[in-house]
C-alpha cells in the first residue's frame, strides 16, 4: 500500500519567524485522522527567521531528531550541551525522564529543518543529547543510513526500532527502496519533484508506505528522508 499526502493537505502555522508545515496533529493544528504514523508522532518541517528561535522549554519521554536542510541550527540544553549543526546534520535527544532545550538560529540566513518525534520503546530512559556530521557525498545516489535502533548500524542510535535514510539524487537518477514484509515507512521529499511508483511528488509532499518497495526517479535535483519501521499492528 501507497498513499500520497499533499502538502495542501497539511497543517500550516506561520508566526512571523517561524512558519511551520505539519505533518500530523502538532500545536494549532489539530485532526484526528493524522495523529501519527506508528512510532513517528510528529514530523515539523519549520523554517526560522534569522536570529530568533525557541526559547528554552520541556520535553518528556520522546526520541527527538532535527535534520537541517538549510541554515544553522544551535542546541542548548540543561543537562549543558550546546552546539551547531548545518545542512545535511542532525541533533538527536532522549527527552526520557524531562529535558530543558532550546534550538536558536543564530545565522543571517533562513533556516530550514525537519524535527522529528519518535515514540519510545518505553517511558523514563535516562535523558540524553547528541549530534552528528554527514559528510555530503556519502547521500548523493546513495541511501545514507543515519539513524537506527540501539541495535542497529547507524552512527545515530535511538531506544526504537526505526531506521532513518536519507539521499540526494541528480537529474534523471533512479533509486529503489524495499520495505519488507511487517515494516512501513514514511518517506518525504524534501526538495526537488520526484515521481514514486508512478506518483508524481512535489517539493513537502509525503508518501506512507506499508509492505511495498518503491522506485524512484527524481526530476532535477531532489533530496528524501524515509523513516522505516514496524508495521502498525
Amino acid at each position: 500500500m501507497i498513499r500520497k499526502i499533499d502538502v495542501n493537505a497539511m497543517g500550516k502555522g506561520n508566526h512571523g519567524w517561524l512558519n511551520s508545515v505539519f505533518h500530523f496533529s502538532f500545536s494549532e493544528y489539530y485532526n484526528r485522522d493524522k495523529m501519527n504514523f506508528g512510532v513517528l508522532r510528529v514530523l515539523n518541517d519549520d523554517l526560522v527567521s534569522p536570529k530568533s528561535g525557541f526559547d528554552p522549554h520541556p520535553h518528556r519521554n520522546m526520541e527527538i531528531i532535527s535534520y537541517v536542510v538549510r541554515g544553522m541550527l544551535t542546541h542548548g540544553d540543561n543537562l549543558g550541551n550546546k552546539n551547531t549543526v548545518t545542512r545535511g546534520d542532525i541533533q538527536y535527544m532522549s527527552a526520557g525522564t524531562g529535558v530543558i532545550h532550546s534550538e536558536y538560529n543564530l545565522g543571517d540566513e533562513i533556516l530550514r529543518f525537519l524535527q522529528l518525534w519518535i515514540i519510545p520503546d518505553k517511558k523514563n530512559h535516562t535523558p540524553s543529547y547528541g549530534d552528528y556530521h554527514f559528510e555530503a557525498k556519502d547521500r548523493f545516489n546513495h541511501w545514507l543510513h543515519i539513524v537506527s535502533s540501539i541495535h542497529g548500524k547507524a552512527p545515530v542510535k535511538i531506544n526504537q526500532d526505526v531506521n532513518i535514510y536519507v539521499t540526494e539524487l541528480i537529474d534523471q537518477q533512479t533509486i529503489s527502496l524495499n520495505i519488507d514484509q511487517d515494516r512501513q515507512a514514511y518517506l518525504v521529499l524534501i526538495e526537488g519533484e520526484a515521481v514514486i511508483n508512478d506518483i508524481l511528488l512535489s517539493m513537502r509532499d509525503a508518501l506512507e508506505i506499508v509492505e511495498e518497495n518503491i522506485s524512484i526517479q527524481s526530476f532535477g535535483k531532489s533530496h528524501y528522508m524515509v523513516i522505516e519501521m514496524a508495521k502498525s499492528v
